[in-house]
């Protein structure tokens, strides 16, 4: 059996990527199963509670040369902890190429769009097979979210184009009031733990020299209502000291981006980060704070900046 399954601390487009493309391959005569690496955000629980689809299970320990599909990553930082043990045969993917390598030729994947789910609905289409009504929801709902609802500079006119196709396939009329309440539902934080909303949507990099990298620590929090945020900036550092300390991290970063006015405020833990930030960004911080505009897209804006900052020729 094909275990698929998306990068750590899932968001919407990882947990749904698993179950959509699992469905595929089995359409088509694979045996396959979705998986996820992690507990759901606010706003990926709302999205299968509202579309009656059933939470895919934990990835089960796997044994040395299990055969997996990754989707939404392909970086052995945001995924499971003995990758390089197991048999990637197909990765799906909107990001960068990372570290990956097989041992054999596997099935690749990967375009500069928005999100997994555009990449999934062009799969079917290939494959001539119809889009089910739950499939296009769970697609739908994952472009949404990567491209907040289209204002996140890494949005594509094929992202656009799909939702268009997806909505009335998947019975969703009002394609803007949905995605106010899956922001809404991602924004509903409550007494969630401060180390738990840093882990909610973060991933570690690697940057530097490939032989002796930096690992940086980088967090979102994209929400609607930022002041909630800002009034646990206490908590959230502390929680930002403690991950630093205990995942061997040489900086970590908190971006609280309100999704409504596509701005972005960074939480900086220390000297360290804002001497990053300085150089790299162009930013001064202020009481553990740093003001980066308009740069909301830890893919396409935040990670390339550091990676030439942090690049040996630099």
């Amino acid at each position: 059996m094909l275990h698929v399954f998306g990068h750590l601390n899932p968001d919407t487009d990882a947990i749904t990527s698993a179950v959509v493309y699992a469905g595929l391959l089995t359409r088509q005569g694979v045996e396959a199963r979705a998986f996820r690496l992690g507990e759901p955000n606010f706003e990926t629980a709302y999205v299968l509670r509202e579309l009656g689809v059933e939470l895919p299970p934990l990835l089960p320990e796997l044994p040395a040369g299990a055969a997996v599909a990754l989707v939404d990553h392909n970086e052995s930082a945001q995924s499971v902890e003995n990758l390089a043990e197991l048999r990637v045969l197909r990765v799906v993917d909107h990001h960068k190429l990372g570290d990956l390598t097989t041992a054999s030729p596997p099935y690749l994947r990967f375009e500069p769009v928005g999100c997994t789910g555009t990449l999934l609905l062009k799969l079917h289409r290939e494959a001539g097979l119809s889009i089910e009504q739950q499939d296009a929801a769970l697609m739908l709902s994952a472009i949404l979210s990567d491209t907040l609802h289209f204002r996140s500079p890494t949005t594509t006119g094929e992202d656009r184009d799909a939702v268009d196709f997806l909505a009335p396939v998947a019975g969703i009329k009002n394609v803007e009031a949905y995605a106010l309440a899956m922001f809404a539902a991602k924004s509903d934080l409550g007494d969630t733990p401060a180390e738990t909303l840093l882990r909610m949507d973060y991933k570690a990099f690697p940057f530097g020299d490939p032989a002796a990298p930096q690992l940086w620590g980088i967090g979102v929090i994209e929400t609607t209502n930022p002041g909630y945020v800002f009034r646990r900036q206490g908590e959230l550092l502390a929680a930002m000291d403690h991950v630093k300390a205990e995942d061997g991290l040489s900086g970590v970063l908190l971006s609280v981006v309100d999704i409504l006015n596509e701005t972005n405020h960074t939480l900086v833990l220390g000297a360290t980060e804002a001497k990053v930030l300085r150089e790299a960004f162009g930013v001064e911080t202020q009481a553990q704070l740093a003001n980066l505009g308009h740069l909301i897209s830890r893919k396409k804006q935040i990670v390339p900046t550091l990676e030439r900052y942090f690049a040996p020729d630099a």
